[in-house]
């Protein structure tokens, strides 16, 4: 596959293209007071440049946004596995509704071009399928859109979510869906996901293109040689159920260890989902007794909760602090900033 190509049977927005006229395509997106068409248009140019990498920003989400290189050769590897795992045809119907801006925006364009997609383009809206009655075979969103979604996602066969964890909430309310849902696992080093776990299933399973296995802390370590010639050593601690499958159990950075105990709070999380209505994190704030006390945030006004909300935690899971926060501190991608949402100033505690 050349540089250049451009599979035969790919459609931007129901238009068929040589490359000589997507570059002409391009040159015209540049000028649009529409900045998602703008940022398609850069992305187009640079993909048919003399350079063998696109820039790409990270998220921003652990530490301070930072510009990185996308290797050309490396994203075409990442599309492959997509497309393999996925099993998605050429001539099949997807839609671009998140910003090129973000490495899965990217991906889903490039994986489009290069093996024959019809792609529809539109504005990355909170519920971009809104007056939209297309049947899509193919569609990625991140939770926010998922969320706004669910009455149109019976118009999606497979559809893929990324760029911040799937909430427990929503988890639940995708059970039952028609869809194809998958939660997929990744980063921009690894030049978007290298796993993908099924909704209501427990564990991820890796793409063909990608190895795993844990380092001492148990956290995952993930080989992707034709992307990455180091290993990628992460903060996300799991259990490896073989060598294609894990289990995600949580942040290492996140882990509460409070009065000498270990909690894990997307565990406590998990089993809060039901009976919390907003969105909601668990997270850790200092104590002079305890080191760390484990606290309840909510996106919400402030009202009381049930008697029995907590009633299936273990003592030390018990949150002894409720905080609500009006609306949360994100990144750009989705991905709430918990440490940004915590009020760490002094409070009664439950």
């Amino acid at each position: 596959m050349n540089k250049n190509y451009i599979h035969p049977k790919f459609k931007l927005n129901g238009v068929s293209y040589t490359m000589a006229s997507l570059l002409e395509e391009a040159q015209q997106m540049r000028t649009s007071t529409a900045e998602y068409l703008r940022d398609l248009g850069q992305l187009i140019i640079a993909w048919f440049d003399e350079k063998n990498y696109v820039v790409q920003h990270t998220s921003g989400t652990t530490g301070p946004p930072k510009k990185i290189q996308l290797d050309k050769a490396a994203m075409r590897v990442s599309a492959q596995a997509t497309v393999t795992f996925f099993n998605v045809k050429a001539g099949s119907k997807a839609l671009l509704c998140m910003s090129t801006q973000f490495v899965g925006g990217k991906l889903m364009f490039i994986r489009a071009l290069l093996f024959g997609w019809e792609l529809d383009v539109c504005k990355p809206t909170a519920r971009p399928l809104a007056g939209n009655p297309t049947h899509y075979t193919f569609v990625a969103m991140v939770p926010m859109q998922v969320e706004n979604s669910l009455d149109e996602l019976n118009q999606i066969d497979t559809l893929i979510i990324g760029g911040a964890k799937v909430s427990p909430i929503l988890a639940l309310k995708l059970q039952n869906k028609r869809t194809n849902v998958y939660e997929t696992y990744g980063m921009t080093e690894t030049i978007t996901h290298i796993a993908a776990k099924k909704i209501g299933t427990p564990s991820f399973e890796i793409l063909p293109h990608a190895q795993i296995q844990t380092d001492e802390r148990g956290c995952l370590v993930i080989e992707v040689p034709a992307i990455n010639p180091q290993p990628i050593v992460t903060n996300d601690l799991v259990q490896l159920i073989d060598d294609k499958h894990f289990e995600w159990l949580g942040r290492f950075d996140n882990v509460i260890n409070s009065g000498g105990v270990k909690l894990f709070p997307e565990q406590i999380e998990e089993k809060l989902a039901a009976k919390i209505k907003e969105r909601f994190f668990i997270g850790g704030k200092a104590d002079d007794y305890f080191g760390t006390i484990v606290v309840l945030v909510i996106e919400s006004q402030p009202y009381t909760l049930a008697e029995d909300v907590f009633d299936g935690l273990a003592k030390y899971e018990r949150p002894k602090e409720i905080q609500f926060v009006t609306q949360f501190i994100e990144t750009e991608s989705g991905k709430v900033i918990r440490s940004k949402n915590i009020n760490e100033s002094t409070s009664k505690q439950r």
